[in-house]
């Protein structure tokens, strides 16, 4: 298990037209494109802002739009499987 990926957690959460951020605890940001996560980007603004981070950090919930990201995964690269499954 790396320390880089997994003691790094989110603080915040914020969002521009293309891109999802995360502040980490250790200083760094991550810029996620929407693209990615189909809804987060078919959300609308109200819905992306009402997220709750879940774990200390380690999670980020959206009730509304039943989505649920880990933010090591994130850290690792990882998109949303959710199509890929489906596939399968």
């Amino acid at each position: 298990m790396s320390t880089l990926t997994f003691e790094a957690n989110a603080t915040r959460i914020w969002f521009d037209k293309e891109n999802m951020w995360v502040a980490l605890t250790d200083g760094r940001q991550l810029s996620i494109p929407l693209v990615y996560f189909p809804r987060l980007l078919n959300a609308t603004s109200e819905q992306r802002n009402n997220y709750e981070l879940s774990g200390g950090g380690t999670g980020i919930h959206w009730e509304e739009i039943d989505e649920d990201i880990s933010v090591p995964g994130l850290i690792l690269g990882n998109k949303d499987l959710t199509y890929y499954k489906k596939m399968i």
